[in-house]
């Protein structure tokens, strides 16, 4: 079983023959597991498994081919974004690879910064505490990026002192790994999902490890966009009941879910048959299944 995996994602979700380039650059040396891509978020999820050495190596490739292909002076996803390859965290799967993902993620940061782009350590590497959250960071877009770099306010950990013209900054850590999870309501009314995020939130009092948005959907659904720091902690199922709970005061509900890139099986026990997860299946979307199968 490889060591480790990465989850880097970029900022392009609708331009297939530029995805495919990318999922060649970060396959350079890895294994992909898995593409996700969200035209409305503009945003495509790759899930990458390789040995220390050869996965920095694809996730420079992957980079460099971002910086080529994608142009953030044009950028209108919904999701927040400052960069090119946006997030780049390594991942562990056993406590005990921490300390190689945490040496990786540093190598990782080190040469994407060679390629011009400046680079933040965020979560657990974050060399100051208020540094930890990838909202500091986002908060404004890439335009209140380039002004907080001018003014000083903000240095990179790596790289160059102002945003690459066309790719950004990158963001990069080490973690283990989350769940990237969203919920769709029977309502298109943005504050509508905008208040259950709000509720939904660990900062607002809601779920431990849970950060969310609310947002409207090209279909016109509201959506509650979540990352589950610690889905076996919180599944995911929870997840959904805390959407249910919040949701029903404003008269909305639950309809689907959808899953970005994989999950670990334990996020999915006790999970609630009435709001299906889009395209969800085992073999590709459960950690441990698919690696299983990627390395028989």
């Amino acid at each position: 079983m490889p060591a480790l995996l990465a989850v880097p994602n970029v900022s392009e979700g609708g331009d297939q023959g530029v995805l495919k380039r990318h999922e060649s650059a970060f396959g350079r040396a890895a294994t992909v597991l898995d593409r996700h891509s969200d035209a409305d978020h503009s945003r495509t999820v790759f899930t990458l498994a390789g040995a220390p050495g050869p996965l920095v190596e694809s996730l420079v490739a992957g980079a460099a081919e971002a910086l080529e292909t994608i142009d953030m002076s044009h950028y209108a996803g919904a999701h927040p974004a400052i960069g090119a390859l946006d997030v780049c965290p390594l991942v562990w799967l056993d406590a005990a690879d921490r300390a190689a993902a945490r040496a990786e993620a540093v190598v990782a940061a080190t040469q994407i910064a060679g390629l011009g782009i400046p680079v933040f350590l965020y979560g657990e590497l974050a060399r100051d505490p208020g540094r930890a959250e990838r909202a500091y960071f986002r908060n404004g877009g890439l335009s209140e990026l380039w002004l907080r770099m001018e003014s000083g306010e903000l240095r990179p950990d790596f790289g160059p002192a102002l945003p690459h013209r066309r790719a950004g900054a990158t963001l990069v850590t080490a973690r283990p790994p989350l769940a990237a999870f969203n919920v769709e309501l029977d309502s298109g009314d943005l504050e509508v999902a905008r208040a259950v995020a709000a509720g939904l939130r660990e900062s607002g009092g809601g779920l431990p490890g849970v950060r969310a948005i609310g947002l409207v959907l090209s279909s016109g659904r509201g959506q509650v966009s979540t990352n589950v720091h610690d889905p076996l902690a919180v599944p995911l199922g929870r997840v959904v009941e805390r959407v249910r709970e919040l949701a029903a005061p404003l008269g909305a509900r639950p309809l689907e879910a959808e899953l970005v890139g994989l999950a670990p099986a334990g996020a999915l026990v006790d999970y609630p048959a009435d709001v299906p997860i889009r395209g969800f299946d085992p073999d590709r979307h459960v950690i441990e299944r698919r690696l299983a199968a990627a390395t028989d």
